[in-house]
């Protein structure tokens, strides 16, 4: 069975709403929503299937696009790649030209409609920002308090309270207070045991590695209503994290970083080759930072995440 190309679009307005559309009942998938745009064909780059799907489906221009995700999906009836852009600007005022209804939702809103299987990793792309905030490790617990304050007064979204190993009261303690710092403005990712799950129903969970290998046979250990990511660091663990149901991963060490010196780097290439063959949104992390985030974009990542390139000076 032939894979079938689509371009595919999130697009968004100036107040970051974002455009799906309804699938008509005849077609496949038919009365679900989706994002935007068509079969690339046998002789268009991705760019220019994209241009004219949405000239086509929404009479608009795209002025502005980059890269966001790749899913490769496979129905009983269809495989498909779907090569999904992020609009960020166009002219024109978007309509249904083919006669199908549309819908401008906000990220979160996104969860509300019911989309095809395939859509479910761009939803999650679509609901994710760029750049991923990991908390040092050496600050005591006032000053990294201030810290994540000052993160998020800063436009920093998304959140990982990192944590050393096992039962730590002190932790735990901390999540308590990071949760209330975050709640309403950030999405906070916790580390711990699984026992914890349950007392942190606002906040997402970052497994370990360590984790991933020992509890991903038994399947997904949260809701799908909440973010639960995986660190990962080759082929295995992201097959791992993809039979276990993540919404999303780290993948690293991109460069040699000061944090884990011993680790040998990924590197460019061999971390774009890794999320090539991943459907799911990926954060590069090791030696990256928002300088490196539109060659992270390039290399089909959702963004980067980092330490010391994201935490606020004192």
């Amino acid at each position: 069975m032939k894979r079938v190309h689509v371009a595919a679009a999130v697009i968004r307005d100036g107040s970051g709403k974002i455009l799906i559309a309804r699938r008509a009942d005849t077609q496949h998938q038919g009365g679900l929503w989706e994002f935007p745009g068509g079969k690339v064909e046998a002789d268009e780059s991705v760019e220019t299937a994209l241009a004219r799907e949405l000239r086509e489906e929404l009479g608009i221009v795209v002025g502005a696009a980059r890269p966001l995700i790749k899913v490769r999906h496979d129905y009983p009836d269809k495989q498909v790649l779907l090569d999904v852009w992020e609009v960020s600007s166009f002219t024109g005022e978007p309509h249904g030209a083919e006669g199908q209804p549309l819908a401008w939702v906000s990220a979160k809103e996104l969860t509300d409609y019911e989309f095809p299987a395939a859509n479910q990793p761009i939803v999650a792309a679509a609901r994710l920002p760029a750049e991923y905030l990991i908390t040092p490790e050496d600050l005591e617990t006032p000053a990294l308090l201030r810290g994540i304050q000052k993160a998020i007064a800063g436009g920093i979204k998304l959140i990982q309270l990192r944590a050393p190993n096992g039962y730590d009261p002190k932790y735990r303690d901390l999540a308590v207070d990071a949760v209330g710092l975050c709640a309403g403005k950030a999405q906070l990712m916790i580390k711990g045991p699984f026992e914890w799950l349950g007392d942190f129903p606002a906040a997402g969970w970052h497994i370990t590695s360590a984790q991933l290998r020992k509890y991903a046979a038994a399947g997904r250990p949260l809701p799908a209503e909440r973010w639960l990511a995986a660190s990962c660091h080759n082929a295995e663990e992201l097959a791992l994290a993809e039979q276990m149901g993540v919404d999303f991963v780290t993948l690293s060490p991109v460069q040699p970083t000061l944090t884990h010196p011993d680790a040998q780097p990924l590197g460019w290439e061999q971390a774009s080759t890794l999320i090539e063959g991943f459907s799911k949104p990926v954060f590069l992390l090791g030696g990256v930072g928002p300088a490196e985030r539109e060659k992270a974009w390039n290399a089909g990542a959702q963004g980067v995440a980092g330490i010391r390139a994201f935490w606020p000076e004192a």
